[in-house]
């Protein structure tokens, strides 16, 4: 089944993430939004029906699922593994859904404020602190992306990074630091 008769893609400009998906959610008119990552693939070809019925069905406001790796080494798929592991372990306490994937109900998504564009580090995770817990889900499978920051930035700065992001899970003022995230290595 195919969605080209009811999807309008626009490439629109914006600067960090938060800024171009907050620009690109004013342009929606459509019950949900959904948030990729530009190296993300959807190889489920099931997957989007599958998230508009979850979101229906379950009353959801956000939903996001679980990455994998393409393209990457063993140890790549090992830490997307423990990152899908710690979001469905986080989602029994709070929400936790990366930008990778994230679709919400547009009107939810407004109300919440939308991404905080002054954070200048995982505006995603903190967009999804805010969504109720009953209201927010993890579809099944996975999209998947590249394992290009694991190469630029270095594995064990990554899971360094994660850990701090851990950490700091309620300190808003961490977030509107870059963390180095941004930062050309």
């Amino acid at each position: 089944m195919g969605y080209a008769d009811r999807l309008r893609i626009e490439v629109i400009p914006g600067g960090l993430p938060a800024v171009g998906r907050n620009a690109g959610a004013r342009l929606a008119d459509t019950r949900y939004v959904l948030f990729i990552d530009a190296d993300v693939v959807i190889s489920d070809r099931t997957m989007l029906r599958r998230a508009m019925q979850s979101m229906e069905v379950r009353h959801l406001h956000c939903l996001t699922t679980s990455i994998g790796c393409m393209y990457g080494r063993f140890v790549d798929d090992l830490l997307y593994a423990g990152n899908n592991l710690i979001q469905r372990m986080c989602s029994w306490f709070m929400p936790f859904g990366t930008g990778m994937f994230l679709m919400f109900e547009r009107t939810v998504f407004d109300r919440l404020g939308g991404f905080n564009e002054q954070a200048l580090y995982a505006e995603d995770y903190l967009l999804t602190q805010k969504v109720s817990m009953p209201r927010f889900g993890i579809l099944r499978g996975k999209v998947h992306t590249t394992n290009r920051r694991f190469r630029k930035m270095g594995r064990r700065r990554i899971v360094w990074m994660f850990f701090r992001t851990a950490l700091n899970s309620f300190n808003r003022s961490y977030y509107m630091k870059d963390q180095d995230y941004w930062t050309e290595t």
